[in-house]
């Protein structure tokens, strides 16, 4: 895709369409080495440009992989209470939201980006997408209840929740769990764990898809996922379930 230079430097969040203008008049513009004048003149996003000797990048699509953080909401804007996208300090963020939800309290993984079409794949009901959890609740997890996350459970909904994995790390007065869910339902951990006589006292997500959290990456830290990160989720979905 090519752009006119002005609307290039705009997009990458350097100023307004006039402003921009003006940094062209004013010679501070290269392309590749060369002052450019011309706002009009076509460029792929391949060359090197730069504004008065700082390069000058612009992704149509961005993916971001952040370390959620409890005590922020997921949202890209909120009046009274801090959102994950207040943890984004990328100059061109204006467009970018996070994909899904997690509780103010859950930690853990979140893609944030500015590509609706895979957002609206990785949320949709129908594509089934797994979405794997941490989490450390009150009371006993027996090996029963494995077989009851498999079979489905019943949290209140019309329907149980489809089939999910339970794996337990450790069980006593405090248990800790890994457990993978294709769902999205609201507080659905917490009420599958409410099901079986457990209740969730720390939650993390830890994977959504093929996208596994970077353990390097600290809480409130944010980076640019790689280019295998990326290509992983652009992959072709898998056949829907029924």
């Amino acid at each position: 895709m090519s752009y006119r230079l002005d609307q290039y430097l705009t997009l990458a969040g350097e100023g307004s369409r006039s402003q921009v203008k003006q940094f062209l008049k004013k010679g501070l513009v290269q392309v590749d080495g060369i002052t450019e004048k011309q706002a009009k003149r076509k460029v792929l996003g391949n060359e090197q440009i730069t504004l008065n000797g700082k390069p000058v990048y612009y992704e149509e699509h961005c993916y971001l992989m952040l370390h959620k953080p409890a005590g922020v909401v997921t949202a890209t804007e909120d009046k009274k209470e801090k959102t994950v996208m207040d943890l984004i300090t990328l100059q061109q963020k204006k467009d970018l939201f996070p994909v899904g939800r997690l509780d103010k309290d859950t930690e853990g993984l979140l893609l944030v980006t500015n590509d609706g079409e895979l957002a609206h794949r990785l949320l949709s009901p129908k594509k089934h997408v797994d979405k794997c959890y941490f989490t450390r609740v009150t009371g006993q997890i027996h090996e029963e209840d494995i077989h009851r996350f498999k079979e489905g459970l019943d949290i209140g909904d019309e329907k149980k929740t489809l089939p999910a994995d339970l794996e337990i790390l450790s069980s006593g007065e405090i248990s800790e769990a890994k457990v993978t869910i294709c769902e999205g339902r609201y507080h659905q951990v917490k009420r599958m764990f409410e099901a079986i006589g457990c209740r969730v006292i720390y939650l993390k997500r830890l994977s959504m898809g093929s996208l596994t959290l970077d353990p390097a990456l600290e809480k409130g830290a944010f980076r640019k996922l790689t280019e295998e990160e990326i290509a992983a989720l652009l992959q072709p979905p898998r056949k829907e379930k029924e």
